[in-house]
């Protein structure tokens, strides 16, 4: 190995980091947890349903990688501190990853309550019962460790029918700069990525509907990302890369909230 790319392994280790993450059943989030466990990070998966997540471990496990399964649904507060005690029992949380998110497309005057409440839990009351937890072990043991909440270029921009998820992502993205002031100077450091459009199961086909199209032209980069177009900014944000970053929020999103 050459000087440059010793130097760029060591800048980017993940080799000694335990990563606790969120919605890793689908989506970006099992993405996010390939990308993690390939850079040598031990991965903590937990989504609602453990099932889901089982091929995928076995998946990383097949490669090398390092990984456990956990069932967790945000929105229960005392399972969610469960859940982080028994990730604790296995080695310290050094970085947590809230990725877990859901949308429920309404118009405003049709948004019922119950909806409201189960977004609003799951995308933004959840990672913060899930970063108190994890912070109040890293103050106790006096380690450091990254926070990393995935929000959304809707928490920047409004695109309608979808309020209480942007209203919730934009308050992610303000839960990490808060919390940088209280907790920049004991070790600990929370920051936000907001992709853009990108391509996964879950969005597939409406991204190439004569509606996404639409959407797509308004992309600078008149097309939509790749999960893989998000790796870099993730291992970076996990690693000490990062070291001195806190309380920012990264943009991916092929340049769309530049544009008017």
């Amino acid at each position: 190995m050459s000087k440059q790319q010793a130097f760029l392994a060591t800048l980017f280790d993940l080799n000694n980091k335990h990563i606790l993450l969120t919605g890793a059943s689908s989506g970006l989030g099992r993405h996010f947890a390939r990308t993690l466990a390939r850079a040598g990070a031990r991965v903590a998966m937990v989504a609602r349903s453990a099932d889901k997540m089982h091929d995928l471990a076995a998946e990383i496990r097949a490669e090398g990688g390092r990984c456990e399964v956990y069932a967790l649904d945000v929105r229960d507060r005392e399972a969610t501190r469960a859940c982080v005690a028994a990730v604790e029992l296995v080695a310290p949380i050094d970085v947590l990853i809230n990725n877990a998110g859901i949308a429920r497309p309404s118009a405003p005057e049709k948004l019922a309550d119950a909806e409201w409440d189960e977004v609003y839990e799951t995308n933004l009351r959840g990672p913060w019962v899930l970063a108190q937890a994890v912070i109040k072990c890293r103050l106790a043991d006096q380690r450091e460790c990254s926070i990393i909440n995935i929000a959304s270029i809707l928490g920047i921009r409004a695109i309608g029918h979808l309020a209480p998820y942007s209203a919730a992502k934009a308050g992610l993205i303000n839960l990490g700069r808060d919390l940088c002031v209280d907790l920049a100077a004991r070790g600990i450091r929370v920051n936000a990525l907001a992709p853009g459009y990108f391509f996964t199961e879950m969005n597939d086909e409406w991204l190439r509907s004569p509606a996404g199209d639409r959407l797509r032209q308004r992309v600078p980069a008149k097309r939509f990302g790749q999960a893989a177009e998000l790796d870099g900014a993730i291992v970076f944000l996990a690693s000490d890369a990062s070291r001195f970053m806190n309380g920012n929020l990264l943009t991916i999103d092929g340049g769309q909230t530049a544009g008017v």
